[in-house]
């Protein structure tokens, strides 16, 4: 009885240490209160497929946000504003699907930085139709090009599921594009050209 009463205390103080560990920082929770972020859970059609990180002239498509989110130095854990959360919710009532933007939190010691996303795995294959309710006769210049581009890429095995829109350091929105922060500092190497229309080698 005694031997096992050490394990259940050993057992519970692995689970206290564990649990604190992966508990946010203060700086974290605070910037979710402001924030009114809360913890999500994308869908998995989202997190296995590949993103592009640059809204109107994207050079690349990335891997798997999955891949992504392992990848970072630390502890990671997405997040949703309230309203967004509502709108997925009621998305059974709309016609057509609906694009939403979520948030990967990064909490580093005093350091926080949110991945804006938006989840496009509702609608991929309808993306530019969604784009013209809010550009409406610039969407197929501003992103026709693109258009032609991603479906070359779509008829290799090359879906896009996901965008990375904005990234952001202590709250404040970084000027530098997605896409040079993720293969520069970040050197999260993108698997498609989109100007060549070929995938990159490893």
């Amino acid at each position: 009885m005694r031997r096992m009463g050490s394990m259940l205390l050993g057992a519970a103080i692995v689970l206290v240490i564990c649990g604190a560990a992966g508990a946010a920082s203060d700086q974290a929770m605070k910037l979710r209160g402001e924030n009114g972020l809360s913890e999500f859970a994308p869908p998995e059609a989202f997190l296995a497929g590949n993103f592009l990180a640059d809204e109107t002239e994207p050079a690349f498509i990335f891997g798997k946000v999955r891949d992504f989110v392992k990848s970072l130095a630390c502890p990671a854990t997405w997040l949703i504003e309230e309203g967004e959360r509502k709108r997925i919710e009621a998305r059974d009532q709309q016609s057509g699907p609906v694009e939403y933007s979520i948030y990967l939190e990064a909490d580093c010691p005093g350091k926080i930085t949110y991945y804006i996303f938006v989840d496009r795995s509702f609608n991929s294959a309808q993306w530019l139709e969604w784009r013209r309710q809010f550009h409406k006769s610039k969407a197929e210049p501003h992103y026709g090009v693109v258009k032609a581009s991603l479906e070359q890429a779509a008829q290799k095995g090359f879906v896009v599921d996901g965008e990375l829109r904005f990234v952001a350091l202590n709250g404040e929105l970084l000027l530098k594009r997605p896409e040079d922060i993720l293969t520069g500092e970040l050197k999260f190497q993108p698997i498609y050209d989109l100007k060549k229309n070929q995938a990159l080698s490893k």
